[in-house]
């Protein structure tokens, strides 16, 4: 058998408002893109990861989608992005757009109608449920601090948002939302997109009243039942987002003959310098041995008949990797090419991220009206609030382990 073309692929990463501004309003866009296709083609690159270009209020820098039909203006036009889709396969460079499916934005259509009373049309397109004890309906968290739930007064019911407020959950278990995406995601297979990265898939068949938000029951029928009504029938690459991966659960999605998705990004080495039972601000020094231990392991039980795995060091919500584990002053040239040497002499298809290929390093910021990143700003307020941690501590966590290291833009 022919092994699939993302097998000997390299991917590249683009966060499109930190890439290339062309027309000086201090937001890279997708004509900026356009312009260094020949430099991404002179890399070897075979295919662009492009993180969200959809109309977006911008909560959480376009990972909250308002319309997943339109581009967000800042960038361009539908016909800027038609024109990339183009520019890129005349280089042999396929586009592989960014899909959140686990959450939109509080400002697309479906949550405005679904806000507006109990009986609307799109109530179920969301995750309500009504108060417990004049209080939130349970106590699971959001990613960016707080509680899950927001209280919507029209209705007088909570709504679930793994993550910002603005971004309310999907509710997966309505087939009605289901058809609804995938008509979405041909929508943009029929522009010729190459492919599709799933953000935090692994958490679209929650059950929030079993307080079950990964790996849910449901998750992989979802992921069939999807992959047959779009990629089943196209030469395309998916990779999805599973933060709680182990190698036999990158199996269920991965496996050829189980018709989910290409690959996964796991990140069990990316977690490796946090401190047991604490959140990813509390860094730790790498244990090497340990990192040697579980890149053994991936490679070892990961084999071409179960599927395939994806290779990286950095992305939009990782620090700058030479920063983190190599030396970004002395030695930051050879340890930039020496962990690029182990990213691309493993098994796997490598993922760079905009910059890594000159070794750009973490941007530290003195004060907090530097950052703009919501993750960081939410834990900075609710650590000062805690009181447990210096103003000048918290902003050494945020400088080692923020978002912001990886949006800032390319110089």
């Amino acid at each position: 058998m022919t092994a699939p073309w993302w097998q000997s692929a390299v991917v590249y990463q683009i966060y499109p408002r930190s890439f290339q501004d062309t027309n000086h309003d201090g937001i890279g866009d997708i004509q900026g893109i356009i312009s260094h296709l020949d430099y991404l083609q002179k890399l070897g690159v075979d295919a662009i990861w492009l993180s969200p270009i959809y109309a977006s209020p911008n909560d959480d820098n376009g990972y909250d989608i308002s319309d997943y039909e339109s581009i967000m203006s800042e960038f361009g036009t539908m016909a800027d992005m038609e024109a990339l889709i183009h520019a890129a396969r005349e280089r042999n460079i396929k586009i592989v757009m960014d899909l959140v499916l686990n959450h939109t934005s509080d400002e697309h259509a479906w949550f405005i109608e679904s806000k507006q009373s109990r009986d609307n049309a799109y109530r179920d397109f969301y995750i309500w449920r009504d108060a417990h004890h004049h209080a939130e309906p349970n106590d699971l968290p959001s990613a960016f601090g707080g509680s899950a739930w927001t209280l919507e007064p029209l209705t007088n019911q909570y709504y679930l948002h793994l993550f910002s407020p603005k971004q309310p959950d999907l509710n997966w278990a309505n087939p009605d939302v289901r058809q609804a995406i995938y008509h979405m995601i041909n929508f943009w297979i029929a522009k010729g997109v190459g492919g599709f990265r799933l953000d935090v898939i692994d958490l679209i068949g929650k059950i929030p009243d079993e307080k079950i938000t990964a790996n849910g029951p449901k998750l992989h029928d979802y992921l069939k039942e999807m992959n047959q009504a779009t990629f089943a029938n196209h030469d395309l690459m998916t990779v999805g987002e599973t933060w709680g991966a182990t190698p036999e659960i990158a199996k269920l999605y991965t496996r050829p003959d189980r018709n989910e998705l290409s690959m996964v990004f796991q990140f069990e080495h990316i977690t490796l310098d946090q401190e047991t039972g604490k959140d990813k601000w509390f860094y730790l020094p790498l244990d090497v041995s340990k990192l040697k231990g579980v890149m053994a392991k991936w490679q070892t039980q990961l084999n071409s008949d179960d599927g395939w795995q994806s290779l990286f060091w950095n992305n939009h919500d990782l620090p700058r990797i030479v920063s983190r584990w190599g030396n970004d002053t002395t030695y930051r040239v050879v340890s930039a090419k020496m962990l690029a040497i182990l990213l691309h002499m493993m098994k796997g298809t490598p993922y760079i991220y905009q910059g890594e290929e000159i070794g750009l390093t973490n941007t530290p910021v003195k004060d907090i009206s530097a950052l703009r990143d919501i993750e960081s700003l939410n834990y900075y307020h609710d650590a000062r609030k805690d009181g447990n941690l210096s103003a000048d501590v918290i902003l050494d966590q945020i400088n080692h382990k923020g978002r912001d290291n990886a949006r800032r833009p390319i110089p």
